[in-house]
């Protein structure tokens, strides 16, 4: 959802009333029972990634006796804007955010910056604004690994699909901004179709299907995530990991089945657990009062049919 300029200022300056009007009843990163509380707010809860995202910091908050409240934004940009203007009239004291947008994030936590609530983005960039910190996997580098696996598994030669993200996050175009740097090493390889299925399964099933129909000779798949490979996988049918590879990111449970099964040829496997669990420490550091660093890199690995069941077991 893209912000009209009007809508963008009424959100912003509601967001900064209610933060005026609660700041000071704030007290250094307590809440009224006395342990910290935050807000936990995620793009959607309707992928396995960020379940397990959430999962992560649940757990983390938990052994650290915060309170933490999550909020699903369902991947809309104004509902997201909304969840932290609640989140800062009920008290919290720090905010994660896994923005919908990138870009629209930034109109929506300027005004929690702005009234020292410490907020940390998690697994995607708010640009524009400057929060404490940013804890990601690096998705560029992962771009660059799933081009090297997917060329190495169709020959170093064909032609190629790839399955985009939803527009405007960052982890979106940092794959595909990698993605395309590592296929530049790859000449007889072209890139025929490009079209977004927003990290969606069942979207990426009926773009693929589309766009498999206008270019039969297309030997190999990239999916920016797994829930996108496996639409598809399923858009292939007997195809899939025969006669086209196909390469997703992130790890799923699911997309880690699918390489057991022999129809997907690998995952960039991200850590959403870990992101969710380093997050929370982080915040628990600002609240402390200590320094952190501008961004905490969670490593990605390549998965495949030869390392899978060290994911697997």
């Amino acid at each position: 959802m893209k912000f009209t300029s009007r809508k963008t200022a009424a959100l912003t300056v509601s967001l900064a009333l209610a933060l005026s009007m609660t700041a000071c009843n704030r007290d250094s990163g307590e809440s009224a029972e006395g342990s910290a509380s935050a807000t936990l707010a995620v793009s959607t809860l309707n992928n396995p990634f960020f379940v397990e995202l959430r999962d992560g910091a649940e757990e983390a908050a938990e052994a650290a006796g915060m309170e933490l409240d999550v909020v699903d934004a369902q991947n809309d940009s104004a509902t997201q804007t909304n969840q932290l203007a609640t989140a800062a009239t009920s008290g919290t004291d720090a905010v994660l955010i896994n923005p919908v947008d990138s870009d629209a994030a930034a109109a929506s936590v300027a005004p929690l910056i702005e009234a020292d609530i410490p907020v940390v983005a998690v697994d995607r960039t708010v640009n524009g604004a400057e929060v404490q910190s940013l804890v990601s996997s690096d998705n560029v580098a992962g771009g660059r690994q799933a081009a090297d696996e997917l060329a190495a598994a169709m020959g170093e030669e064909g032609e190629v699909i790839v399955l985009q993200g939803v527009a405007g996050t960052s982890a979106s175009r940092d794959r595909g901004a990698g993605f395309e740097e590592g296929m530049a090493a790859y000449p007889n390889i072209t890139v025929v179709a490009m079209q977004t299925a927003n990290f969606d399964r069942a979207e990426a099933l009926n773009v693929a299907t589309n766009l498999l129909q206008a270019n039969p000779d297309v030997t190999g798949i990239f999916a920016e995530n797994d829930e996108m490979a496996l639409g598809a996988i399923q858009a292939l049918g007997d195809r899939a990991g025969d006669d086209v590879s196909v390469v997703g990111f992130d790890g799923t449970e699911d997309g880690l089945a699918a390489i057991e099964a022999g129809t997907l040829t690998a995952t960039i496997a991200q850590q959403p657990a870990e992101l969710g669990r380093q997050a929370v420490e982080v915040l628990e550091q600002i609240l402390a009062g200590e320094t952190v660093e501008e961004t905490i890199p969670v490593p990605v690995t390549t998965v495949n049919a030869d390392n899978v069941g060290e994911f697997t077991e």
